[in-house]
This record gives C-alpha cells, structure tokens and sequence, in this order.
C-alpha cells in the first residue's frame, strides 16, 4: 500500500528548489540576452531608417538651395514628417547655423546650434548618430551634410522620437514575459516529479551512507528500480559489504602499524643517544617527563602523541655532531659550543627529508629557543616559540642537569627543581614552570632509575 513518505519531504523540497533555482537562473539569462538582443535590433533599424531620411533630404535639398527654392524644400520637409509619425522634427540649417527650412515653420530663420550628447555612429560621408539627453527622454539626432557640385551647402537634422524603441520593448517583453511563464510552469511540474522519483532511492541510499560512516553493518538497502540509481544502490550494498569486510583487518593493520611506527622511532631514538654513553636514554625520559607535562597543562591526546614522538626526534640532529665534540669529557670551546648549537638545525633539515615528520621539525628545531630569546637556532621569544618546543625545552633542560656529565655532577631533584624555578621567565615559560612544578612534587612524573657506573641516565 502507497504510503506518503513524510520523512522524504526535505529531500524533496531540496531537489526541487535546486532545480527550480537553476531554471529561473537560466530563463531569466536567456530572457535578458533575448530583450537584449532585441532591443539593439531595434535601435539599428530605426537608426537606420533615421539615416537613410536624412540622406535622401540631404540629395534632395542641395539644388533646391542653390536655386533658393525654399517652398519645395518646405513642402518635401512637410510630406516626410506627417509620413512619419515618429520623427519630432525635420530641420536644414546652413552653414552658420540659421535654420532655413524647418518642419515647424515657426522656427524657420532662427537659430539652431549643434546639440550635445553622445555620438553612437559616424559614417564616411559625415553623417552621424547622436542620443540627446532631455528631460523626459532622449531622442536620437541624425546630421547628414548637404553638399551640391562639392560645395558644402549647411546640413540636415532629423530627430527621431525614442518612444518607438519603449513601445515595441514593452510589447515583446509582454509576449516574452508569458512564454517565459508557461517554461517555468512546465518546469516546476517537471521538477515536482523527477523530486517525486528521485526521493525514495536518495533517502535510501543517505540512510546506508550514515550508517556505513557509524560503522554500522545494517541492512542491505532497498533497491526501488532497474534504472542508474537502482543499480547505484546495489553497487552500494556490495561496496558496503566489502568495506566492512575490510575496515575490520585494516583497524587491526593500522594499530599494528601504529605500534611498529613508534616502535621504530624509539630505538632510533635509542640509538642515538647510545653514541654518547653519558647521554643514553636521554630522549625516552625526556619523551616521559614532556608527556607528563602536556597532559598536566590540559593538551588533547593527539597533541600529546605528538610531542611523545617529537621528544623521541629532538637530538637526532646530533647524528651529524662530530664524535671529537659529542665524546669530549672535558668541556667544550666556544667553536665546539656552537658546533654542538646547530644540532636543532640539522635535527629539522633531517626531519625534511620525510613529509610524514613535518609536523615535528617546529619541536625538534625550537627546543632550545629561551623565553626572553637568548636561546638557539632562531633567537624565538614568548609566544613565537611552539608550545611543544617550549615543553620539550622544560623536559630536556631537567633531565639534563639532573645527569652526571663529565664536566660537573648531578643535580638533586631538589635543586633541579628551584633551578627550574629560577629561570622561570628567562628560559622557561612562565605559564609551564608552576604546572611542571607541581607534576614533579606530586610524584606524578615517571621515576628516574640509577645509571649503571658510567654512564648517564
């Protein structure tokens, strides 16, 4: 039994309103460039018949002129206006602008100086085409030379009535507007049933695309007909099937993988700071104590992933440190010093070579960056440095002065800890030394191991 599908209405208004925005849009184009088009027709016809008045006149008056024989010329002007209901006026003026012979016989000896306006055409023989701006509206003047036997006699000036061009707009565009009319009623029918047929099939398959987005199996979706959505709807259900076939060995892929992923980058980590005996398992603490520190200060768990794997990366720059300045016990010259300095740079220019580390080389790069921008490669300050680099800065910093180097002892925690404090807004953000603080007294930061002799946590 037929049932009216209510909850498929959106759907439908949607459709049809597309639709029917489309052909209003493109009636309405084809309805401008037609009223267009039609409008400069027009113009050029009448124009043109405004010209070929104003030239037979100009033939016709050089002689009659000559011959002062200006009751023809009256007579001949007569005819032509009251056979042409559309002109104003007929005038032919001589050289010095007195009007010698003029349709209203009125103004006949006055005077009749060029009007302004905008010229649409000027032809070889000198005849031109103005629009004259008036009040109420414009007109259009025609001026064609009167020359007889090569002597240039005065002109003739016929002024068309641009009402002509209004009355045939507004009857075209009466025609148009009712042909354009039973278009869009024929469209809108159209529209309401392709809507109609296009409902069900759409809903459907929206209904299986939302599921399939949930991670939801269902049922496999209705096919309603045999034409190209009906087999786009049992392609779905087969390409549904095979998805959740899939996504199921590739969620398994994809944790192995994950963990293989950081897997790897740990004993790089590691093997990094086994180079230096003093220095091994360095990156894995400060990895510990800079997570600790992200999630003490509220960051999402993607950014706290991002900063584990980063404090993994932020000494592999040192891989290119020669081992004289890397092994040296004593400590180091000032060109040593600033050797050991670029190993942020090389870290970020080692990271470049892989699009899948990008995200890091801000990390790796600016962990050495002081708050008041005494700090290396870049010289950063405040709020320029990356939070991740300032937090990996904070971690590196502890769990270097809290290792022996070859140079001085260890600190206590103790003492690491009011150092910390100390340099609270000169090395350290000021905003993350309190929450470091109390993560370290609240024993919630992963404990430190004693070395083997010898060696450095």
């Amino acid at each position: 039994m037929w049932k009216w599908p209510f909850s498929s209405r959106s759907i439908r208004t949607k459709v049809g309103l597309y639709v029917l925005i489309l052909l209003v849009a493109t009636t309405s184009i084809f309805y401008v460039i037609t009223l267009r088009i039609m409008n400069d027709y027009i113009m050029t016809e009448v124009i043109k018949r405004g010209e070929s008045l104003s030239r037979s006149i100009a033939s016709a008056a050089g002689y009659s002129l000559l011959s002062q024989d200006l009751l023809g010329l009256d007579n001949m002007v007569y005819k032509i206006k009251r056979t042409n209901p559309d002109v104003n006026f007929i005038a032919i003026r001589g050289r010095d602008n007195t009007i010698i012979v003029h349709s209203d016989i009125r103004k006949a000896g006055g005077q009749l100086a060029p009007t302004g306006g905008l010229v649409i055409t000027r032809s070889q023989d000198r005849t031109f085409v103005r629009e004259v701006p008036s009040v109420f509206e414009s007109h259009f003047e025609i001026e064609s030379p009167v020359i007889f036997m090569k002597k240039a006699l005065g002109s003739v000036i016929v002024s068309l009535d641009r009402s002509i061009l209004t009355s045939a707009q507004s009857e075209a565009r009466h025609k148009m507007i009712w042909f354009f009319a039973a278009i869009l009623a024929a469209g809108i029918a159209g529209v309401v049933l392709l809507s109609s047929n296009l409902t069900a099939p759409i809903k459907e398959l929206m209904a299986g695309v939302e599921g399939l987005k949930r991670g939801q199996g269902g049922r496999p979706l209705r096919v309603y007909s045999g034409d190209e959505l009906g087999r786009l709807t049992a392609s779905f259900n087969e390409m549904a099937g095979l998805i959740t076939e899939q996504r199921d060995k590739l969620g398994k892929y994809a944790d192995d993988l994950e963990e293989s992923y950081i897997s790897t980058i740990r004993v790089l980590a590691a093997a990094i700071d086994a180079r230096d005996g003093y220095t091994l398992g360095h990156s894995t603490r400060v990895s510990e104590l800079a997570v600790g520190l992200a999630r003490e200060v509220g960051l999402s768990r993607p950014e706290v992933e991002e900063i584990e794997i980063a404090c993994l990366f932020h000494d592999v720059g040192k891989i290119k440190i020669p081992d004289s300045i890397l092994h040296k016990r004593g400590r180091l010259t000032q060109a040593e010093y600033k050797e050991m300095q670029k190993h942020p740079g090389y870290g970020a220019e080692i990271l470049s070579k892989a699009p899948s580390l990008y995200r890091f080389i801000p990390a790796v790069r600016h962990h050495h960056e002081w708050f008041n921008g005494a700090g290396y490669p870049d010289g950063l300050s405040r709020e320029k440095i990356p939070l991740a680099a300032a937090i990996i800065s904070l971690a590196d910093a502890y769990d270097a002065i809290t290792s022996d180097r070859p140079y001085r002892s260890a600190m206590s925690k103790e003492e690491a800890l009011r150092e910390i404090e100390a340099c609270s807004g000169r090395q350290f953000n000021p905003d993350l030394v309190p929450a470091f603080l109390k993560l370290m007294l609240d024993n919630r930061a992963p404990g430190q191991t004693t070395p083997p002799e010898g060696t450095n946590p």
